[in-house]
């Protein structure tokens, strides 16, 4: 009873913070000072005259879309650290890992609000299209800024979204541009975005998207038996990845004095084929479906009060609906038809304050509510209350720049059937430094320290047979060092040159895992694991000019040593955990001449193995790596402009896993016809 009314005193308090912020606002009288920046555009109100002490790693405006993705997860693979895991064609799950501490551990951020799914802790990226996206950022750690919600501190290693904003030229108030993308493995994809400025300070957008495609391509397979002979090698096409998806999202952004305000709309729903894995030479018919509803509406409020008090609200609801149901009926399977319908709702408040201009101090607090609904037996329809608190301050000396955090988090939940586990109740600190050296100006130097974790799942916890209300959270402690340097150089042929590299250690505590329980229908969800992982991190890009013609290599490279320490009987004790390569990395080349534009892209992965824990021959699984090739040339028709690309994936026809038993696509092409209106 006791932690209850904890809890609920906790949750009172940051209702009362959100109410009377709300009532500040709202109760200021206008000012008449003059903003900044474009109206359209909106404000950043909180500036530094100093940049981030942990710099993104950022993909935006037209890089986004020169790099032959589709998807977001196609545009992460180009990152330094991360792990995607694509389970093969338009319609396969794509989930990320940031560092190997598990993709439950990565908070996706829409618009600056996270993306949720309490169910299973992943967000699939797949669904999110590049089309309407200005900016993709990923922090290690956490963005390194103090004035954002509370659940921003929440997460191992952040990923934000940042959709495009309306912006106007001259005396225009109608921007629209369709788009139209066809591709060899029988896609259809158009869409469209269309921007309304309704006044000197409001303005609308609306986009709509349609993606159809049997989701059919060739791939070559092999197998060999344990002792290394060759089984079968075979060309064949993959099946039950078909999908049949539509998007729509809308938003209504406008300024105030000294402020600024948004509201956004989105909707995802999908029809689509779940492939099943290619095992005992069974190539097709064999998947499951999925279809799914997801939409939420968010909204944000940011407002200056005072010359050193600035305010910001957030708000969201979101609706997903899910079914899932196996295609196939086999007396060795059991049968899986289920439905899932989660809700959320979210409120926020930051407030931040200057105490003179080079120390600032944050205090935010957060209410999240979370339930689920299932057609399982014995299902214990679970509700999630979730407060956070955030108070942080960033202080800086000269060239040295300090942040520092605290993340307190309190978690309350009701069943309607069996147990539910004790409240939580977390305390998680942050620091990050930097210092920029005076003889070498161009050069950062910076660390990094993080505790956080991450609540076990309501499949983890409540899934009927499996789950374990017993569980507890999973922590990671993060150790990081580095060093930026960016030069511009005033020079005919070489422009600008910038590096980035980071060493890092991490462990994983408490990892939570499943394993067979006397039958592998029956698992069992533990505290189990102990995960220790050492790493290296390097980004360089530059710019160059030849005559006419601009140049911009890309690299990125990881290592990641990333070892099971749980229990020193298992025989896969220090192996490499499964799917984390020791070596991978990217390079790609953009160059422009006039009206032309040319893209390579080559993605390589190392030598890893695969989910069966020890580091034996017959669980290994080779290199792969693709390389992309496109074009695209810009046309001027009638004061439009008029886009046309031509992309050529996998040019070399590799076959390759990236999750094993799950071939993806070899060879294939992509027209994109662009017209802005």
């Amino acid at each position: 009873m006791a932690a209850k009314l904890t809890t609920s005193a906790i949750h009172k308090a940051v209702f009362t913070i959100l109410v009377i912020t709300s009532q500040l606002l709202f109760s200021q009288t206008k000012k008449k000072d003059s903003l900044q920046e474009e109206t359209i555009k909106g404000i950043n109100l909180y500036k530094k005259n100093f940049k981030e002490i942990l710099p993104a790693q950022t993909l935006q405006g037209e890089q986004l879309e020169r790099l032959n993705s589709h998807s977001v997860a196609d545009a992460l693979r180009y990152f330094s650290g991360v792990q995607i895991k694509d389970y093969g064609g338009l319609g396969g799950l794509k989930t990320i890992n940031i560092r190997s501490m598990g993709s439950q551990h990565v908070g996706v951020f829409y618009d600056g609000i996270q993306l949720g799914n309490a169910q299973n802790g992943l967000v699939d990226l797949g669904r999110y299209s590049l089309d309407d996206l200005e900016e993709i950022s990923l922090y290690n750690g956490q963005k390194s800024e103090i004035f954002q919600p509370a659940k921003d501190f929440g997460s191992s290693g952040s990923i934000y979204l940042q959709p495009k904003t309306p912006v106007f030229k001259g005396n225009r108030k109608t921007n629209l541009v369709i788009r139209a993308k066809s591709a060899s493995i029988d896609l259809f994809n158009p869409s469209f975005r269309l921007e309304q400025k309704i006044s000197d300070r409001v303005s609308a957008s609306f986009s709509g998207e349609f993606m159809q495609s049997d989701g059919i391509y060739r791939f070559r397979y092999a197998k060999k038996y344990p002792d290394g002979q060759q089984a079968y090698d075979t060309i064949a096409k993959r099946q039950d990845s078909d999908i049949k998806a539509k998007r729509f999202e809308t938003s209504l952004n406008g300024t105030l004095n000294n402020g600024s305000w948004n509201i956004r709309g989105y909707g995802y729903i999908s029809d689509r084929g779940m492939p099943a894995p290619i095992v005992n030479g069974r190539f097709g018919g064999r998947g499951a479906r999925l279809s799914d509803e997801n939409y939420f509406v968010q909204a944000n409020l940011r407002k200056k009060l005072f010359p050193k008090f600035e305010t910001q609200l957030k708000a969201k609801f979101a609706y997903d609906y899910t079914h899932f149901m196996d295609t196939v009926r086999s007396q060795s399977i059991i049968h899986t038809d289920n439905t899932y319908i989660q809700r959320e709702l979210y409120l926020s408040s930051s407030n931040i304050y200057s105490i003179t201009p080079n120390w600032d101090i944050s205090l935010s607090g957060d209410f999240q509510y979370n339930n689920l609904d299932a057609n399982l037996d014995n299902f214990s329809y679970p509700t999630r209350y979730t407060t956070l608190v955030a108070l942080a301050t960033t202080y800086q000396w000269n060239r040295f720049k300090i942040l520092g955090s605290l993340l307190g988090t309190f978690t309350f939940e009701e069943v309607r059937k069996n147990k539910r586990p004790g409240d939580a109740r977390e305390w998680t600190p942050a620091v990050f430094m930097s210092y920029q050296p005076e003889i070498i100006p161009e050069l950062t130097l910076r660390a990094f320290y993080k505790r956080i974790f991450r609540l076990p799942t309501f499949n983890d916890l409540y899934y009927t047979n499996i789950g374990n209300t017993y569980l507890k959270p999973e922590f990671t402690n993060q150790y990081d060092v580095g060093f930026t340097y960016q030069k511009n150089y005033n020079n005919r042929f070489f422009k600008t040159f910038y590096a980035k590299v980071d060493g890092y250690y991490n462990k994983v505590q408490d990892k939570i895992v499943a394993a067979p329980n006397g039958s592998m229908f029956r698992w069992l969800m533990m505290n189990l694991g102990l995960v220790e992982i050492i790493g290296a991190d390097v980004n360089v890009h530059t710019e160059l000019q030849l005559g006419k013609v601009t140049l911009r290599p890309l690299l990125s490279y990881t290592y990641q040593s990333a070892r099971d320490i749980s229990d020193p009987e298992d025989t896969f004790y220090r192996n490499q955990i499964p799917y984390t390569p020791w070596h991978s990395g990217s390079f790609s080349l953009m160059a422009d001449y006039k009206d032309w534009s040319f893209n390579y892209s080559a993605m390589y992965v190392g030598e890893r193995y695969d989910v069966n824990q020890d580091n034996i021959q017959y669980n290994y699984v080779q290199p792969w790596y693709t390389h992309d090739l496109s074009v695209r040339k810009k046309f001027n028709w009638a004061n439009h402009q008029f886009k046309v690309s031509l992309e050529a994936n996998n040019i070399f026809n590799q076959y390759y896993d990236v999750v094993i038993n799950y071939p993806m696509p070899g060879r294939n092409f992509k027209l994109i016809l662009n017209f802005t209106l």
